[in-house]
């Protein structure tokens, strides 16, 4: 299984983050139980949000795995 880069760890990072306090705030909830479900769905949405970030060898695997259209060859009389 290869490495979180950079850029995985600091979105997955700033989501969980934002998405707690956004959370926390818009529920208002003072319970601990409502917090414990806010800091799961926050840390599985940060996960989520960090695997999706593209990897930085991705793109060109993808580009050129894609098939080349033929191109139509006309035999010419001189």
């Amino acid at each position: 299984m290869p490495r979180p880069t950079a850029a995985q760890l600091a979105y997955g990072s700033c989501t969980v983050i934002f998405s707690t306090l956004a959370m926390l705030l818009l529920s208002q909830t003072s319970s601990g139980l409502g917090i414990a479900v806010i800091a799961v769905a926050a840390l599985a949405l940060g996960l989520l949000v960090a695997m999706t970030v593209p990897a930085p060898g991705a793109r060109t695997a993808q580009a050129s795995a894609e098939p080349v259209a033929d191109e139509e060859r006309v035999p010419t009389t001189l």
